[in-house]
């Protein structure tokens, strides 16, 4: 008996150096699988034969609805994966630990080596080729009872000794409160990137939050504004109206961030984005992603010719100069956008195109950066709303499977 005590006080005081180290030395470090990793290393060192260990997550981002962090004893760094929102409804999810776990369950305990339990479900058949012996799963809660999970799993014949059960349930709160601190920063920024965009989400994270603090920016403008919305509203049902306007966005979002420029804003049926002229060739990317987004739109409006739903048709506005960047707005409510006249000049060049025939209208400016003359049509000059002098413009040809010449 007094050996046996003598174990679990020792297995106590190791527990609480790894506990110590959570709170008292991770503070400097950003990332919760570089926390994770040392967390797991720390209890092998101190006899706990840990091979396996995971934390799940649900979160706030809108094209998955959480994330795994996978921790391996042969696996060099920490294995960061995530999962759609379509996750629950798959035979992969159904049954499983992290099933019961967020519907409930305060504990899953099973012994994948055990024939019975690896045909409980098809995990545990994956955990037992693993050499897994047995497995634990516990909830870890967050602010106002929010539920995330972590697991962790052994090699040893005769799986987690009871004290070594007892140790990793002690951690368990430190280890919420240290992931909570990292999760709802990486929150912050996937909430904000999806909300102002990347460039944007920095320079506020960084602490551009005053009202009217602004830099000025060289960048290409685009505007683009979907035709007869009015219409399409008055004429179809809300969810139709709804998917449409996806659609139409996620034609022009793509291309746009894959090719380097940012979204900043929505208006209704328009959107603005920016590629800063600090980039490489900014001006021929953002002609590559008008170009991508303009053969996207042409299969979109291929895919619903057979059906009720409208032909979806759009001007395009692009200009290129200097920018004001920052913020603007009320004193409780600001908005991180761009403001100047290339942006005005970018949103006339928009409406222009409604009457010229061309879909895509850009400036003399923005079209000799661009080197695209083999593709744009040359227009004279056209009269400006609100300019005093009129401006030579250029339409992009309207072929939708014209691509930008090498």
């Amino acid at each position: 008996m007094s050996e046996l005590l003598s174990s679990q006080d020792l297995s106590v005081r190791s527990t609480r150096c790894v506990v110590r180290w959570l709170l008292d030395e991770t503070h400097n470090e950003r990332y919760l699988d570089v926390i994770l990793k040392e967390m797991c290393e720390r209890l092998n060192t101190i006899g706990i034969p840990l091979v396996r260990c995971t934390m799940h997550f649900r979160t706030n981002n809108p094209q998955w609805l959480g994330a795994r962090l996978l921790w391996g004893r042969t696996l060099g760094e920490v294995e960061i994966s995530t999962f759609g929102y379509d996750i629950e409804e798959t035979l992969d999810f159904v049954g499983s630990p992290a099933s019961e776990i967020f519907h409930g369950t305060e504990e899953v305990r099973r012994r994948p080596g055990d024939e019975s339990t690896a045909a409980h479900h098809p995990f545990y058949a994956q955990l037992r080729a693993q050499g897994i012996t047995d497995y634990v799963a516990w909830p870890m809660y967050h602010t106002l009872g929010k539920r995330h999970m972590i697991t962790f799993g052994t090699d040893r014949e005769g799986g987690f000794k009871n004290e070594e059960i007892a140790s990793l349930r002690e951690i368990l709160p430190i280890m919420a409160l240290v992931s909570e601190i990292r999760i709802k920063n990486v929150l912050a920024r996937t909430i904000l990137r999806t909300y102002v965009g990347a460039r944007a989400s920095e320079a506020v994270l960084a602490g551009a939050t005053r009202r009217g603090a602004a830099s000025s920016l060289a960048a290409a403008v685009m505007i683009a504004d979907l035709r007869n919305f009015t219409w399409i509203s008055d004429r179809y049902s809300r969810d139709e109206v709804v998917a449409l306007l996806n659609e139409y966005f996620e034609a022009f979002c793509e291309p746009i961030e894959e090719n380097g420029g940012e979204v900043l804003k929505f208006m209704g049926d328009s959107l603005l984005a920016v590629f800063p002229l600090e980039e490489v060739d900014a001006c021929k990317r953002l002609l590559r992603s008008v170009i991508d987004a303009r053969n996207r739109m042409a299969l979109l409006n291929v895919r619903t010719r057979d059906t009720p739903l409208p032909f979806l048709n759009y001007g395009i506005g692009v200009h290129v100069g200097e920018v004001m960047y920052g913020n603007i707005g009320s004193k409780s409510r600001l908005d991180f956008t761009v403001i100047g006249p290339c942006v005005n000049i970018a949103s006339r060049l928009q409406q222009l195109a409604k009457r010229t025939g061309y879909q895509i209208i850009m400036s003399e400016q923005y079209m000799e950066m661009a080197q695209c003359a083999q593709v744009a049509a040359d227009l004279g000059l056209q009269h400006i709303d609100g300019l005093g002098a009129p401006l030579h413009v250029y339409g992009l040809r309207t072929s939708p499977l014209a691509d930008l010449p090498s």
